[in-house]
């Protein structure tokens, strides 16, 4: 990537000088993007990310990310620093206790800004925030500089819409929604932004970007909630879940998502709440929300089936994949980590693995030692690394030869040669003869099917 000569802006008079407070999945790639054509400092609380970021040590997996920080400019300091503008990239995290988003990171980011705004200055606020906390909660802060919002000093929303594994391809070639506290503050906003955005920048009020970006993620919670509903219902009626969709979806109409263990990541597994915090009138969203975060109890009541069928006492379970979804390090709501606590609460000895994943908060194995002497591989996470894993060694490691494949990913054929019984979410379980190798069960052969919740041989 060649080196880019930094453009002069008319609104200034120069390149800008902007610092980004939060250096993480959002912040960093952020950065990184506008500092090819402007001045850009980077400020984390979190001083080894600092120091790795100026380093040019990634401190997290993302495509392009070595190459960009390798060839960038930037520079990161533990506390903010004078500039023209503020983007405050900071998590949102949600107090389950309420049931609302919690704003003190965004508070506090504003907060360490204070000191440093002047006349002019402009503040984006790209953290994902209910409707309505630019007005109530950061103009406030803003104004305790003595500086007035929309007069002195200019304030906007801009959403970031990434996702991990193509952040700056999608920073870059996504639209943009930019809702500024006045025009100037969305006009200066919009200038900034098409330094490196491609796609349309669209215009509109601040509570309204709040709103968009909290209803792009609800959508998407929804529509997941009601595939994993179709998932349930299709074990029921004994229909395969996976086919059902596919023929559903040559509908010109119609595109159901598709079913899993649940929902991670820092976006759709907490924002739907951010819309119900102040409101009653919210059954779909809150509905949806029950589903997906009751996905890990659906896996283990499917689990503990599987142990009373086979008379499995005391089981080893092996969950493959933490990360929330595939090809990527990121653990934040992973739906795993309750899985986890539910096995354990079982009394079942758990083991992990995780190609991608080097910190969790419990310990991960290499794949051999997760699997060894195991009677359950259960499969998360949709890494590409397990779509092609040797059914023949598994066999060899595992004490009963039995999976749950949550992402319907497996080479089911290869699997079951190899004397596997699998099952999927939301389709059929398919039996052969040696299922159970070490602990001396023999199947007969049969196809097995889940029927409302009974297994019948067939």
């Amino acid at each position: 990537m060649e080196k880019q000569r930094k453009k002069s802006y008319p609104l200034w008079g120069r390149s800008m000088r902007i610092c980004v407070i939060g250096l993480g999945y959002i912040g960093l790639p952020t950065a990184l993007l506008l500092s090819e054509h402007h001045d850009v400092f980077g400020c984390d609380i979190n001083s080894e990310l600092v120091e790795k970021v100026n380093q040019k040590c990634i401190p997290f997996c993302e495509n392009g990310l070595e190459e960009r920080l390798r060839t960038s400019s930037i520079k990161a300091f533990t506390h903010p620093v004078e500039a023209d503008a503020f983007l405050i990239c900071v998590p949102t995290p949600f107090d389950r206790e309420v049931r609302m988003a919690d704003l003190r990171y965004v508070e506090s980011a504003v907060e360490s800004i204070v000191p440093y705004l002047k006349t002019g200055n402009l503040v984006v606020i790209e953290s994902t925030i209910s409707p309505g906390a630019c007005e109530k909660v950061v103009c406030p802060i803003l104004q305790k500089s003595g500086l007035r919002v929309g007069k002195d000093i200019f304030l906007s929303h801009c959403p970031e819409r990434a996702i991990p594994g193509k952040t700056f391809d999608e920073m870059i070639n996504n639209d943009r929604i930019v809702g500024g506290f006045d025009q100037k503050s969305t006009e200066l906003t919009e200038r900034l932004y098409r330094s490196f955005v491609k796609g349309n920048i669209y215009k509109t009020s601040i509570r309204t970007a709040e709103f968009v970006k909290l209803m792009e993620n609800t959508y998407r919670d929804v529509n997941i909630a009601l595939a994993n509903e179709l998932a349930i219902l299709a074990e029921e009626a004994g229909v395969n879940v996976w086919e059902a969709i596919d023929l559903a979806n040559k509908h010109p109409r119609v595109n159901i998502h598709a079913p899993g263990p649940g929902v991670g990541g820092h976006c759709i597994a907490i924002d739907p709440w951010f819309l119900t915090e102040s409101t009653a009138n919210a059954k779909i969203i809150e509905m949806a929300r029950e589903i997906n975060d009751n996905m890990p109890s659906y896996i283990l009541h499917k689990a503990r089936r599987i142990f009373e069928m086979h008379n499995i006492t005391n089981p080893v379970v092996t969950i493959l994949g933490v990360a929330y979804k595939g090809n990527i390090d990121d653990t934040r709501e992973t739906p795993a980590l309750k899985l986890i606590k539910l096995c354990a609460k079982e009394g079942w000895k758990v083991k992990l693995s995780d190609p991608y994943v080097s910190r969790f908060e419990y310990p991960l194995l290499s794949l051999e030692d997760a699997t060894r002497d195991s009677d359950l591989i259960i499969i998360e996470t949709d890494h590409t690394y397990y779509c092609s894993l040797d059914a023949a060694r598994l066999a060899e490691l595992m004490r009963n030869r039995i999976v749950i494949d949550t992402k319907n990913i497996l080479d089911k054929s290869e699997f079951k040669e190899n004397g596997f019984e699998i099952h999927t979410l939301g389709g059929n379980i398919s039996g052969t003869k040696n299922v159970l190798s070490k602990s001396g069960f023999q199947a007969d052969d049969f196809e097995i099917r889940a029927l409302r919740g009974d297994i019948i041989e067939k």
